[in-house]
């Protein structure tokens, strides 16, 4: 049984630079299992670098990384790559960054399995079937091509495809970035359904404060790459202490 005060995920002088630009420096925090982190900032604010190079995207010039005890910047890169197809995942923006549009729903759903080492097609297809109907895709569409999808059903896709394995860490970047405001209500409410039932960690960028309101559990305000406050979610929009963070959460109730 995993220990549950240890942090799953933690993170030490984290630092990417483009140049003499700054990506993101001197980000630290820790992770718990279970546990939603929110990151929010206006766009350039570094937080889309900053979850990518946790993901592995892209390297970073500084810092440390250690997921469960390993040491993520050490690891060779066929280790890194098996982390993000079975313990790891990561939910783009854009559904078809994270889809195979050429391919149907329920072989985006298997594809995920087969590369951990499935190969019963029944059980693989029978997972498929079960994983649609978790995000609410109709069965009868299994074999219907993402392109014959709503961008709500194609986020709900992505979803499906990357949760089928069971991961323990998840990078969601801006997930209901794009989607109509009905359609983004639906979405949030299935993950984070999703997230309590699977007791998944999760790191989710967004410059909705609404997102993170309802599904993050601490905070993380981030301003030209640096970390300007951070705390319990509605500790940090119910009385800000920065005055960016000010800023955001002003903006956001004179809408």
């Amino acid at each position: 049984m995993r220990d549950m005060t240890q942090p799953i995920l933690s993170v030490t002088g984290l630092e990417r630079r483009y140049g003499a630009r700054i990506g993101c420096t001197d980000v630290g925090f820790d992770l718990y299992p279970g546990e939603v982190l929110g990151i929010v900032g206006e766009s350039g604010s570094g937080k889309s670098t900053l979850l990518s190079c946790l993901a592995g995207h892209q390297g970073v010039d500084a810092g440390s990384v250690t997921y469960d005890g390993r040491d993520v910047l050490a690891m060779a890169e066929t280790e890194r790559r098996r982390l993000a197809r079975t313990e790891w995942a990561y939910v783009h923006q854009h559904a078809r960054d994270g889809l195979r549009m050429s391919v149907s729903a329920g072989a985006n759903v298997g594809e995920r399995l087969m590369a951990t080492g499935h190969r019963h097609y029944g059980e693989i297809r029978a997972a498929a079937v079960d994983w649609l109907g978790r995000v609410e895709i109709a069965e009868d569409r299994i074999d219907d091509r993402p392109t014959a999808f709503s961008g709500g059903m194609q986020q709900r896709l992505q979803i499906a495809r990357n949760l089928v394995t069971g991961p323990r860490l998840v990078f969601m970047d801006e997930p209901t970035g794009g989607l109509d405001v009905s359609v983004q209500a639906r979405l949030l409410d299935l993950l984070r359904g999703l997230v309590r039932d699977m007791g998944l960690s999760v790191i989710i960028v967004t410059h909705d404060l609404a997102v993170v309101r309802l599904l993050a559990d601490r905070l993380m305000v981030m301003k030209s790459g640096r970390v300007v406050e951070q705390g319990l979610t509605d500790q940090v929009l119910d009385d800000p202490q920065h005055a960016y963070t000010q800023l955001l959460v002003s903006s956001v109730l004179q809408v």
